[in-house]
Formats: C-alpha cells, sequence, structure tokens
C-alpha cells in the first residue's frame, strides 16, 4: 500500500499539471473504487480550477475555486498516470485539462478511493475527525509522542501504526524508523525513555524524508505519476531483508504482528 512518502511523491507528480488549470473534462468510467464515486462528481469539478494540491496522512489533496476539495486513496494499487498514450481497462477515472493534459486515476484491485468535500468541511471528513499530528509537522515532537503513549500498553511499533498517534505512518517506514532508533518494535510504549523517544522522532522524520527525495519506495504496484519508480527501497536497512546482515552483523529477523511482517534486528533494536 502506498504510504506517506508514496502520496507526497504523487502529489509532487501531479502539481505542475493541474495547479492553476481548469478542468475541461472530469468523467468517472465506472460507479465505484472501494466505495462509490460521487454521485455530483462530473457536475461539480467540470469547469472548476485547480488551487493548490496537498496530503494529509496517506490522503492527496486536490482543491478547486468552487470551494471543493476532492480527497484520494491509493489504496492497494492505485496510481495516477499523465497523458497515457491510451486509456486502459482499470484507468477508473478521467480527468482533462483545458491546456491540454489528460490524468487517469489507475486502480486495477479497487482498494483505493475518491471523495468530494466541502473545503470548510475538510476537518470533518470522517477518516481526519481523530487523526493525528503529521509526523513531519512541528506538532510531533518527542514530547507529544511521550504523552500519547505513556499510558498505552501496545507494542511501539503498533502505537505508531495508529494513526490516532500520529498521521501517514505505514508498515514499511515504521520498521525502518524503529532500527535507525535502535528500539525493538515489541518495546511497550510506557516504557521508552525520553532520549530514546527523541532519537525516534528524529528518526522517522529522517527515513520519511529520505524516502520522499527518492520518489518513494516501487514496492508492488506502486510508480510515480511520470511513470518512474520510486528509489528507497535500494536504501532499506531492514524492511523485506529477512536472513540479510544488518549493519552490526547480525541478521535481519522477521515476525508477523496482526497480519504484518515486522522486520527488525534483535542485536540493534532493544
Amino acid at each position: 500500500m502506498p504510504e506517506l512518502p508514496e502520496v507526497e511523491t504523487t502529489v509532487a507528480g501531479l502539481r505542475p499539471v493541474l495547479e492553476g488549470q481548469r478542468l475541461s473534462l472530469v468523467e468517472p468510467r465506472r460507479a465505484d473504487l472501494r466505495r462509490p464515486f460521487p454521485v455530483d462528481l462530473r457536475q461539480r469539478m467540470t469547469g472548476a480550477a485547480v488551487t493548490s494540491l496537498g496530503r494529509r496522512a496517506k490522503y492527496g489533496l486536490i482543491q478547486t475555486d468552487r470551494g471543493d476539495v476532492m480527497i484520494f486513496h491509493l489504496g492497494m494499487s492505485g496510481r495516477w498516470r499523465i497523458d497515457p498514450e491510451e486509456i486502459e481497462k482499470h484507468d477508473h477515472l478521467l480527468i482533462e485539462t483545458e491546456s491540454g493534459h489528460r490524468l487517469v486515476l489507475n486502480d486495477p484491485r479497487r482498494f483505493g478511493s475518491l471523495d468530494l468535500v466541502r473545503t470548510d468541511h475538510l476537518d470533518d471528513y470522517k477518516p481526519f475527525i481523530s487523526m493525528g499530528p503529521e509526523p513531519l509537522g512541528d506538532a510531533f515532537t518527542a514530547a507529544y509522542l511521550k504523552a500519547a503513549t505513556k499510558a498505552r500498553k501496545a507494542p511501539i511499533k503498533q502505537l505508531l501504526l495508529d494513526q490516532n498517534t500520529v498521521a501517514g505512518l505505514g508498515n514499511i517506514y515504521v520498521c525502518e524508523a524503529l532500527h535507525m532508533a535502535g528500539i525493538s518494535p515489541g518495546a511497550k510504549g510506557g516504557t521508552i525513555s525520553n532520549l530514546r523517544y527523541e532519537r525516534l522522532v528524529l528518526a522517522i522524520k529522517q527515513v520519511l524524508t529520505s524516502a520522499i527525495a527518492a520518489g518513494g519506495s516501487s514496492l508492488r504496484d506502486f510508480v510515480r505519476p511520470d511513470g518512474e519508480l520510486g528509489y528507497f527501497a535500494k536504501d532499506w536497512l531492514v524492511y523485506g531483508r529477512e536472513g540479510e546482515p544488518c549493519h552490526c552483523g547480525a541478521p535481519v529477523l522477521r515476525r508477523v504482528d496482526s497480519g504484518r511482517s515486522t522486520f527488525y534486528c534483535s542485536q540493534c533494536q532493544k
């Protein structure tokens, strides 16, 4: 599933061809993805001008001059394609701009979603109501994370994947950040010291920043809007590297927690 860096990379790729552009065509090519498309999507978006693009957690945001925000989630296999030569079977939304660009939202597994909400009601969008701070924002600090987890007995990895604790973190980057910080994924939130929380917050920010700079991680279906792959996967320290040596020489281990693979080093992460 595309995580925060992949969505940030996607938004950055869409911005040059959408921002400031008026939409001459908005055409759903099926009735739904994971959920039905908004019934008035075509009416509200056709003729609108895109004023800005952004991201909240793992959701992309496309703002228009009509006071609407189109919110997309890429699910397991979603991606945007810019100026494709042909429309494919799994291109489920077609957008054309007055400047002549064509964009399609492609999603073979249809686990993604697309919603349309009023800008002034964005904070009331159900997935955003209780969502935690952005991990790259100023509000995400060691003091915040300690306060948010000190009374929790769940493992720190589970707490970081909880979108109510922090927005947008996913399995790949949590595994990588915990390794960088030297913290066991099974450590209980309330037992972690202030110093280790400082290291963890710094590691999360560093891992996400590096992943965005590399264009994200191409895993299974993710491809950037320009058709290029994301290259951060080559820099993974533990994720997907079961049995390979950690930088300390010990083998990278893998276990399954709540249906997700956890990769870690038992020597470096205590």
